[in-house]
């Protein structure tokens, strides 16, 4: 298998351009289904304290054999956990969870408008980075206002908005406005739960390039500069899912994929949700 390439971070730090996610891994079986994916290749691990499973994440770290410094650890703060004090009891509970002394990529879960403390919470993990228990910080499910009210108020930039992105939702605006900002769009349920499968033109690439359709989407977000996260607990899955490498799409192919779009979500709207 070829090495994952990596995307720099506009903090300068890498990311893996492909990772695996852990949303409805059962806690039980966490720690061999993250030791699974690390044995096929992964580096990127893509957790959450509302997950309920951080505590076998880290044992299937640790089950794999890979040093810490060669696994990356994303988590969040979820949204009852937002303003100053909860921030830092969220990040210092998921540091205990996990068994780090340091995260990779701390991200605010979700905007959550309504209860306006995004900007508070920013706040709380910018002074977590500086005392150097996180070494990244970005933000997941923020539209481009959100975005701008947090740089304004900050000059902080987020290192990652990680947004639900799949051929059926391609949030092209908003993948386009990180992008204007130097902040990676990281695609979460990026097969859109299977709906496109059958669609061409994701039935006839697989068949030129003798890939499955889940591996031709996940290309396809490779190709289009996101880093990805996909989920699957079943190994032959995950080494499958991994297996990105040894082909491309062409340009009239990746221009093929915008006739899917459909704006439909498997998800919550942003501005909605709390």
């Amino acid at each position: 298998m070829s090495p994952i390439p990596s995307l720099t971070m506009n903090d300068g730090h890498p990311i893996p351009q492909l990772g695996f996610g852990v949303w409805n891994v059962p806690k039980e079986d966490t720690a061999d289904v993250v030791a699974s994916a690390l044995k096929v290749g992964y580096r990127l691990i893509d957790g959450a304290y509302i997950y309920g499973n951080e505590a076998g994440l880290g044992a299937g770290v640790r089950q794999s054999g890979l040093s810490r410094d060669s696994v990356f650890i994303t988590t969040k703060v979820w949204n009852s956990d937002q303003g100053k004090d909860k921030t830092r009891m969220s990040v210092e509970r998921s540091l205990k969870a996990i068994g780090v002394d340091q995260l990779d990529l701390v991200l605010i879960h979700w905007p959550a408008p309504k209860q306006d403390l995004y900007v508070e919470t920013w706040k709380a993990l910018i002074g977590l980075r500086e005392e150097g228990l996180i070494r990244s910080i970005g933000v997941s499910n923020f539209n481009a206002d959100h975005l701008d009210r947090l740089i304004a108020e900050t000059d902080v930039v987020p290192v990652v908005n990680q947004i639900e992105v799949n051929p059926k939702l391609q949030q092209a605006a908003l993948c386009a406005a990180n992008e204007a900002r130097s902040i990676i769009s990281q695609a979460w349920t990026p097969l859109g739960n299977g709906a496109s499968f059958d669609e061409d033109p994701i039935r006839t690439i697989a068949e030129r390039v003798g890939k499955s359709p889940a591996q031709v989407i996940l290309r396809w977000h490779l190709q289009s500069g996101r880093v990805v996260i996909p989920r699957s607990s079943n190994a032959q899955r995950q080494a499958q899912n991994v297996d990105l490498f040894d082909f491309e799409l062409t340009d009239a192919e990746m221009q093929a994929f915008k006739a899917l779009e459909a704006g439909t979500r498997t998800g919550p709207d942003p501005l909605q949700f709390e």
